[in-house]
């Protein structure tokens, strides 16, 4: 067991700047889907990206089952809705607009960029999976990004 402070490892971490994306699926009673700020670009070649999810979150297990993703990359003005995907227990796409993805899983409206493809891969580390994403489709709009820094959510000055 490490003697690491979990909090003084937090506060240290959060000066790493983060883009915000929502991560999603169809399940078998509808969409889901979670906030994820640790989410990158793996390879090009083949076209690979890579997102961590909490295993005791409610909605990885259906992202995870269904195989097929889209991730939104949040846009500047998309704060509400990184926090409704962030949240446990509600309807998360109560109010949200979304469409289809070409994979049919849910690109949401307004999002700065749409990646989708299959899970290729998950690993466990920690109290998150890594999950690897074989990309198959991908489109970006004009804007500014969400961001997140120091425990809360920021855009470019």
């Amino acid at each position: 067991m490490s003697s690491l402070d979990v909090a003084h490892f937090k506060e240290v971490l959060g000066h790493f700047v983060t883009g915000v994306v929502v991560v999603t699926a169809i399940g078998p009673d509808g969409p889901a889907g979670f906030t994820c700020q640790t989410f990158g670009s793996l390879s090009l070649d083949p076209a690979l990206v890579s997102f961590a999810a909490n295993r005791a979150g409610h909605s990885w297990p259906v992202v995870h089952a269904s195989g097929v993703v889209a991730i939104s990359v949040l846009e500047s003005d998309q704060e509400v809705v990184a926090r409704v995907f962030a949240a446990s227990g509600t309807n998360k796409f109560d109010g949200i607009g979304w469409t289809p993805s070409p994979n049919g899983a849910p690109y949401l409206d307004g999002a700065l960029a749409h990646i989708d493809g299959r899970i290729v891969d998950v690993n466990a580390y920690g109290d998150h999976d890594i999950a690897v994403v074989a990309v198959e489709h991908c489109i970006s709009h004009p804007g500014g990004p969400l961001l997140y820094y120091r425990g809360g959510f920021t855009v470019f000055d």
